[in-house]
């Protein structure tokens, strides 16, 4: 299964970038784009590891849930 990169704009707009085979080719690709855009700019830059484009696009637009960390 490939390694798939997508910016992240605003209101959860997806943009593929490219799939890479590897992780570190996948990696290094985020590295690259995230050091070309301002820290604190509205897109964001996410690696995903899915079977397939809409797969990896499903992932990336669920929501997480909050971690929690230690006892209640």
């Amino acid at each position: 299964m490939p390694y798939y990169v997508y910016r992240i704009h605003s209101e959860l707009q997806l943009e593929y970038v490219d799939a890479k085979d590897g992780y570190r080719d996948a990696k290094a690709l985020v590295r690259e784009l995230r050091a070309q855009h301002a820290p604190h700019g509205p897109t964001g830059v996410r690696l995903v590891f899915a079977k397939t484009t809409g797969e990896a696009e499903r992932l990336l637009s669920t929501p997480r849930d909050e971690r929690v960390v230690g006892e209640d």
